[in-house]
């Protein structure tokens, strides 16, 4: 799998850790049609799915990732918890709490719904991961400082953890985050990385 999935990955990819291969990569595209084997939505705390990622993910997924999310909540803001993944090509949904019912988040919170969804993910025992930019959509939080936020932790989580998470995904839609989010990737891991298209 990891063969078929290196030679369709594009973006940039920085290589982590000693432990190789742990990969991060960042691509343009829609987080619904990943192949990877979860994908994490940008959730609120009751985790009801409304506009954005999280309304991507219940149009093209199911209603019925809606359904099981809800039954699992309300969460704490900073928590995640995992779901089926429906229609989606991903086995799992893990929606991180980005954000409470006042639907506005910051550093702090993206921080630990990032690094709750990528405990979430080892607990599962998935090899791959795709995550978009929480909380730059509704939360309204400045892309490149949610890149710096992510990734960081992103990085930190896969040097300092024993899991079976081989490759993360940062999937973006738009040319902003995109650019941000492949910049802030290729800073931590220069020697790993490429430039490709979207995907």
């Amino acid at each position: 799998m990891e063969g078929e999935m290196s030679r369709r990955r594009e973006g940039a990819r920085a290589e982590m850790g000693p432990r190789a291969p742990l990969h991060i990569d960042v691509v343009r595209g829609d987080i619904t049609t990943q192949d990877t084997d979860a994908i994490v939505n940008a959730a609120n705390n009751h985790l009801w799915m409304g506009s954005g990622v999280a309304g991507a993910i219940k149009k093209n997924g199911g209603i019925e990732i809606e359904r099981e999310a809800v039954s699992k909540g309300p969460i704490r803001v900073g928590q995640s918890v995992w779901t089926g993944g429906g229609r989606l090509r991903a086995r799992y949904v893990i929606h991180a709490a980005v954000m409470g019912q006042d639907l506005r988040t910051d550093a702090d919170k993206i921080e630990r719904a990032t690094r709750s969804a990528l405990e979430t993910a080892r607990e599962l025992g998935v090899r791959s991961l795709s995550l978009p930019a929480l909380g730059t959509g509704v939360g309204g939080f400045p892309v490149r400082k949610a890149a710096e936020t992510m990734v960081r932790t992103v990085s930190s989580f896969l040097e300092e953890s024993d899991s079976s998470i081989q490759l993360v995904r940062f999937v973006l839609l738009g040319d902003d985050a995109y650019s941000a989010f492949r910049s802030v990737v290729e800073s931590v891991g220069r020697r790993g990385s490429t430039a490709g298209r979207d995907h």
